[in-house]
Order: structure tokens, then sequence, then C-alpha cells
């Protein structure tokens, strides 16, 4: 009886998020779908009604089946995870230097602190003299934007570490990649990777703007070139979905966190 009550009470909990989660996007689509209907009434802007749903749904098997969908994601994905694995091979070490050296967290605070208060897309005139391709500047932008919540991040989490732990392993003869892949990593886990998902926010909004210029493929130019047509579905299926791959990986990080960290909250 106590198993089938309590396979009861998850089955009610999935199915009210579930509920509250379609109720949740039919809100926005009937939004989207008023807002729509009231640009197509008005004659200043009734040539604008490609903005709404239908025209964008209607779009998607075109820009899917030519191609644009498909190639722009590739594009981008590849900016995007090179970026960002260049960000967290850099943000961790960073990180755990912030947590556990004193000295070089008072000599870098304010450099950090001042290069992270830097737009990301300031750099972009720097990065293209800088760098040979457009690709390499992108990824840089991306680089710079996502490295610094992945570093302060780590240092949060390691910070929070009881400093017992240490004393106790260097007792017990601990060598220091022990302490790094016996205590470090797995106490940080929970923060680094909040740090990565909040990174992976920040890329992503990063990415588009970057790529408006200088190149021919990915979202951001897909972006563009609709607007320049005047194909204003194909624009508001693009930015759709942007926004579908973007809460795809978001979901993607926090079931990790939930996964792979030793909380068992519901923080995400």
């Amino acid at each position: 009886m106590a198993e089938k009550s309590q396979s009861q009470v998850w089955i009610r909990k999935f199915g009210l998020k579930l509920f509250n989660w379609v109720a949740g996007l039919l809100i926005l689509f009937l939004l989207w779908l008023l807002g729509g209907y009231l640009i197509y009434l008005n004659p200043d802007t009734t040539h604008f009604s490609d903005f709404g749903p239908i025209p964008t749904f209607q779009a998607f098997p075109l820009l899917w089946e030519d191609g644009t969908i498909p190639n722009a994601i590739k594009s981008s994905g590849y900016r995007l995870g090179i970026g960002l694995l260049i960000a967290i091979c850099c943000g961790i070490p960073i990180g755990i230097l912030l947590g556990r050296s004193r000295t070089f967290r008072e000599l870098s605070n304010s450099p950090f602190q001042l290069l992270r208060m830097i737009s990301p897309l300031s750099w972009e005139p720097i990065a293209v003299i800088v760098f040979v391709t457009w690709n390499q500047a992108i990824i840089f932008l991306i680089a710079v934007a996502s490295v610094w919540p992945v570093a302060f991040a780590t240092a949060a989490g390691l910070a929070k570490v009881d400093p017992a732990w240490f004393k106790v392993a260097r007792n017990l003869g601990a060598s220091s990649w022990h302490r790094l892949t016996q205590i470090i990593i797995p106490a940080i886990t929970f923060d680094m990777l909040t740090g990565i998902r909040a990174a992976l926010g920040v890329a992503w909004i990063v990415l588009v703007p970057a790529e408006f210029l200088g190149v021919t493929s990915g979202l951001g130019y897909s972006i563009a070139d609709a607007r320049e047509t005047l194909s204003y579905d194909h624009l508001t299926a693009m930015v759709l979905t942007i926004g579908i791959i973007g809460y795809i990986l978001d979901s993607s990080c926090a079931l990790a966190i939930k996964r792979f960290s030793w909380h068992r909250g519901d923080e995400a």
C-alpha cells in the first residue's frame, strides 16, 4: 500500500509539472497569436503579419528542407562548442586557483573584475583584427564571455569546502593530484556545473549578434539574411529555433547538475 501511495504521489506531481509546462507554453502561444492578429488589423503594420505564429510554423518545413536550419545549427553549434570548451578548460583551473591561493586571488581580483565587466561584443573590432577568420573571432568572443561564470562559480564552490578536509588528506599522505581528484572536483561539481550552465546562457546570447556580421552561416546570419529579404516568417522561425535550442541546452545542463552533483535539492 505504501509503494502504491508513493507511486500515486509521484504521478500527481509529474502530472502537475506537465500541466504547468504545457499551460505556460499555451499562454505564450496565445499571446503571440493575439499580437500577430493586432498587427494584422492595423493598416500601418499589416505587412508585418508574417511575424505571427501561423506563418512562422508554416515556414519551418521549408527552412528544414532547403537546409537553412540544419546548416545554421551545425555552424553555430561548432562555434559554441569550441568557445565553451576553451572557457571551461581555462575557467576551471582559474577558479581552483582563486579558491585555493589567497595570493593569486588578491593579485587577480581587480584585473579579473575589470575584464569581466567589459561587454564581450566590445571585443569584436579587436578580434576581427587579431584573428585570421571570422570563425576564430566569434569563438574568441564566446570564450571571453563564458569563462568568467565558470571561473567564479568554481571559486565560490571551493570556498565552501571545509579546510579540515585538506588537513586530513595531507595527514594521510594524499598527493596534490589526489586532493584535486578526490576532494576538490567532487566537492565543487555542483557549483562548477552551475557555472557552466550560466556560461552557456551567456555564450548563447553572444553567439547570435556575433554572427550578424562577417560570416555566411549560422543562426545569426540566417536572421540577418531573412531581415534583408523581408522574409518575416523565416526570421521569426529562426528566432524560435534559437529559443528551442537554447531551452534544450539549458535543460540538459539542469539535468546534468541533478545527476552528477552530490546535492539532492531542487535547485534547477
